[in-house]
């Protein structure tokens, strides 16, 4: 049985995400949030679960990540967003890797429905075996992306995420709300004993992000894995309190 308390409180999480360089490249960054110490330093203020890095952040910053006592979940795969077509994203980082930079649970993006997805599960078997071997938890990104998906519901989607991530023996499952609750309720009770966090959150604004992250706990699902609508914005501590207050209670 795998414990998942070192990056859970209270059976909750409140993921902060920060493969976004990799995955989108530098434009999203600030001459402030571009520093991974500013997003360390948001992360241990703010009490957050578990902080998400590639792989060479995971390195090159791994004394500072263990000064902060913030959890690390080393993302073992990434691709940028200049290749078109249907979606690819492959390994760069081993399990043995992520442990020894201190790693205490690893995540993996599956692209459900892309002509190269048989490719990343069969990257996934062997991560999975190979972290639960380990005792690492494993957190399985899944997002239905490719030419294959087109004419299927939102529903059905997220659904089919949750389902194919608890056969595949993810123990989290980070999925894209599409902001219908009974929906969500729907792919939580497909995820059966497989815990499900949301991706991010609504970027429109805070009132909204707050009341979906409501749904989001009264759904089942255990919380969020969040990046941009935190350290993007001028006062990250005062939303994480506010969502920290929603999905732990205080």
């Amino acid at each position: 049985m795998i414990n998942l308390n070192k990056i859970l409180r209270k059976g909750k999480a409140l993921f902060l995400a920060y493969d976004q360089g990799l995955e989108h490249g530098p434009t999203d960054f600030n001459d402030k949030n571009v520093d991974p110490k500013y997003i360390m330093e948001i992360a241990k203020k703010g009490k957050y679960t578990g902080i998400i890095f590639q792989k060479g952040i995971a390195e090159k910053y791994s004394k500072e990540i263990k000064l902060s006592k913030v959890p690390l979940i080393v993302k073992l795969n990434g691709k940028t967003n200049l290749v078109k077509g249907d979606p690819v994203s492959t390994q760069l980082c081993t399990v043995k890797e992520a442990i020894k930079f201190g790693a205490v649970a690893v995540g993996y993006t599956i692209y459900l429905g892309s002509v190269y997805e048989a490719r990343m599960f069969g990257e996934f078997e062997n991560i999975q075996r190979e972290a639960h071997e380990k005792g690492l938890p494993v957190i399985v990104w899944i997002y239905p992306r490719g030419k294959s998906i087109k004419g299927k519901s939102s529903k059905e989607l997220m659904a089919y995420a949750t389902r194919t991530g608890l056969e595949i023996g993810a123990d989290i499952i980070k999925i894209v709300y599409n902001g219908n609750l009974k929906d969500l309720k729907w792919a939580v009770k497909s995820a059966g004993k497989a815990k499900v966090v949301i991706a991010g959150g609504v970027k429109e604004d805070e009132k909204l992000l707050l009341k979906q992250t409501k749904d989001i706990l009264k759904s089942g699902a255990i919380g969020l894995a969040i990046g941009r609508n935190v350290w993007q914005d001028k006062e990250p501590l005062k939303i994480t309190e506010k969502l920290r207050r929603i999905i732990f209670g205080k």
